[in-house]
């Protein structure tokens, strides 16, 4: 996702991070190993700015829950910094992408020489499919 303007900062103390095991196939690794990341950001108790924290609960995320905590999880790598650095990544992500107001679409009317011209097929073509009936167009 493209960032338009500068990446909002997000304070260190404001996220939660627990480490945990991962899921799924991998072995003795998995059983052993704590190396899955689960990170917390309490969107309402954030520093953001007001419309920012509205913009990001609006959002139809199934990773933020009805208290309006950001969970994202992460078990992708085999060590628990990589998957804390991708879990901080993906939070930054999610809170750039909303940082700016999305953009209004102003309604427009298509030209009359348009509807003009829809109206002209639609008159040609039903002529052509009474043709092929026998029936006569005018009546």
């Amino acid at each position: 996702m493209p960032l338009r303007g500068r990446p909002v900062p997000i304070p260190p103390e404001e996220v939660e991070i627990t480490a945990m095991r991962a899921q799924g196939a991998g072995g003795q690794n998995v059983n052993k190993v704590s190396s899955a990341v689960q990170l917390r950001y309490d969107i309402r108790a954030s520093s953001l700015p007001h419309e920012h924290k509205a913009r990001l609960l609006a959002l139809a995320d199934r990773r933020i829950t009805r208290s309006g905590v950001l969970v994202i999880k992460a078990q992708v790598h085999r060590s628990q910094e990589l998957n804390r650095a991708e879990a901080w990544q993906r939070l930054q992500e999610l809170v750039d992408a909303t940082a700016e107001p999305p953009h209004v679409r102003k309604p427009t009317r298509p030209p009359a020489s348009a509807a003009r011209q829809r109206l002209s097929d639609k008159r040609r073509r039903s002529e052509l499919k009474l043709m092929r009936t026998g029936r006569d167009p005018g009546g």
